[in-house]
């Protein structure tokens, strides 16, 4: 009966905790589950596959802060959520996973279809455990803490068909708290360090502050900006982390290790302190080298250790910015004119090896920016062009760019965007995908189309697999195993009940998305350029 059974009760618990979608791939064990679910309002997503319903769990973890939840049956359908899950744990994105099981009375003999998740999920999750009925209550409160809890990431929990149609152990539905990080910060300081911190800041004459996704976890956009403008510090982000400052600031200095990354190394390497705000090492694809005293600011203490740091302000991000900006004193440091240096800088490299007579990835992106409103949400599959994207799309806001950097996993940008969408409906989504990643998650179009989902995907075309093809060329190699058959995409489009268009020229591309705003359906872009300006870039 409704509001009895163990999969009513888990329901529960994922409903009042903002989890609004449950998307799925349905097999045996998890009928009832998936039953119960529309009985608490929530709305079970068919995905093609279950990797792709995982990244769709983990956009909407990045979205909205919290648990993204994707449901598989056992066996092949649990092993095929590990990428997606994976993905939010390194990526630090909310995921709550659910797999069925085969039951436990039958688990210790019976091999059809029967893996070991905790031996599976334990290494790519912060806790692989299983429902019971008898303590249902405190899994799932368990559960949600661990998801939301700094730094956030995926856990999953199994459980077999009989249990969930169990009837569940008695107990209040009540959800923990979601918040990722304490209101407070607390100072620490190395051994031995007897100096003021805030006289440490002041003293700097060349600070840079390094923001990441901590930042935007805590909401530190004021903050930030509050510090950087107070103390005139150029801010430099990481990937997931744009928007954390409007990159039409005047302090914006740049994304770490996305296109031109050594411009921005060399930048870095200039400074004399760095305030390492809420900043993940799990983004850095190049090793930190610097020679730069890093002043640690995260909901976390520094135990990563990727760079030494004698200060650790601990908890709430933009707590610590704020106490930073209120201790300054004296005059701004001269970080407008450093920062459009840089902004300089950063221009002439973006577009070295642009061809004017052909379709650049460059262009792409300016045209799309251009087409698409300030507050589109767009996703980026992995890829050449998403170290272009990562430095040229201009993001405005916080959770408006989202991509997976910490796996870096191709096959994130098609369902991402159908997440985004579903999430926030009155907003534009915009997905920049490769013909790889594309090709990967192209059948995820046809259920945009029957949820009428106006997302619009633009496919960068080049017919490769660019960034290892180019690694393959400076080894002075062939190219094997990464060149793609040409496709139709169009073609591909239409018969998934979306619009179609080629294009091969930045006219015809502004052309097409000069009524984007106005869809009423999904819109495929195949944008075929010329890879060269890669090659010029990476």
């Amino acid at each position: 009966m409704v509001g009895s059974n163990t999969a009513s009760v888990i329901a529960r618990y994922l409903a009042r905790s903002d989890s609004r979608f449950v998307f799925a791939y349905p097999g045996d064990p998890i009928i009832e589950f998936m039953e119960q679910a529309t009985h608490h309002d929530l709305q079970v997503v068919l995905a093609r596959r279950e990797g792709t319903a995982a990244f769709m769990a983990e956009a909407y973890g990045m979205l909205t802060g919290r648990p993204g939840v994707v449901l598989s049956t056992l066996g092949p359908g649990s092993t095929a959520l590990v990428n997606g899950v994976a993905a939010a744990t390194l990526d630090k994105a909310p995921v709550v996973a659910i797999s069925g099981q085969v039951e436990s009375d039958r688990e210790a003999y019976f091999t059809h279809q029967v893996v070991d998740h905790k031996q599976v999920f334990g290494p790519v999750t912060k806790w692989a455990g299983r429902i019971e009925p008898a303590a249902v209550h405190v899994t799932m409160r368990k559960a949600l803490r661990l998801a939301t809890a700094e730094r956030p990431g995926a856990v999953h929990l199994s459980c077999t068909g009989r249990a969930f149609q169990a009837t569940a152990g008695d107990g209040e539905v009540a959800p923990p708290p979601l918040d990722s990080a304490a209101e407070t910060v607390a100072l620490f300081r190395a051994p031995g360090e007897s100096g003021d911190l805030a006289t440490v800041l002041r003293a700097a004459r060349r600070p840079v502050i390094l923001a990441g996704t901590g930042a935007v976890r805590c909401a530190a956009t004021a903050a930030l900006t509050s510090l950087a403008e107070v103390a005139g510090m150029p801010v430099v982000v990481a990937p997931m982390a744009k928007g954390v400052l409007p990159e039409e600031h005047p302090l914006f200095a740049g994304v770490l290790d996305m296109a031109c990354n050594q411009v921005v190394w060399d930048f870095l390497a200039e400074a004399d302190l760095i305030v390492a705000a809420g900043f993940d090492p799990v983004e850095l694809i190049k090793p930190w080298s610097l020679d730069v005293p890093v002043v640690h600011v995260d909901t976390v203490p520094n135990i990563d250790q990727i760079y030494a740091s004698r200060y650790e302000l601990v908890g709430n991000v933009a707590a610590g910015l704020d106490w930073l900006a209120s201790e300054w004193r004296g005059e701004p440091r001269d970080g407008l004119a450093s920062a459009q240096r840089q902004r300089d800088r950063l221009r002439e490299g973006y577009y070295a090896g642009r061809n004017p007579d052909r379709l650049n990835p460059t262009d792409v992106i300016d045209i799309a920016r251009a087409a698409f409103p300030a507050d589109t949400i767009v996703t980026t599959d992995v890829g050449s062009h998403k170290l272009l994207v990562g430095q040229g799309w201009r993001t405005g806001s916080p959770r408006t760019t989202l991509m997976t950097n910490g796996l870096s996993a191709m096959g994130f940008g098609v369902p991402g965007a159908i997440a985004a969408k579903l999430v926030a409906p009155q907003r534009p989504v915009l997905a920049l995908v490769g013909d790889g990643g594309f090709a990967m998650t192209v059948a995820e179009i046809r259920l945009a189309a029957s949820l009428g989902l106006p997302v619009t995907f633009l496919v960068f075309v080049d017919g490769s697999l660019n960034r290892i093809e180019l690694k393959q060329a400076v080894q002075g190699y062939p190219s094997v195993a990464t060149r793609l058959e040409d496709m139709d995409l169009v073609g591909m489009a239409t018969a998934m009940q979306c619009d179609g268009v080629r294009v091969s020229s930045a006219a015809e591309l502004e052309k097409c998305l000069s009524g984007v705003a106005g869809r009423s359906r999904p819109l495929v872009v195949e944008a075929r350029i010329d890879p060269s300006q890669y090659q010029a870039q990476f």
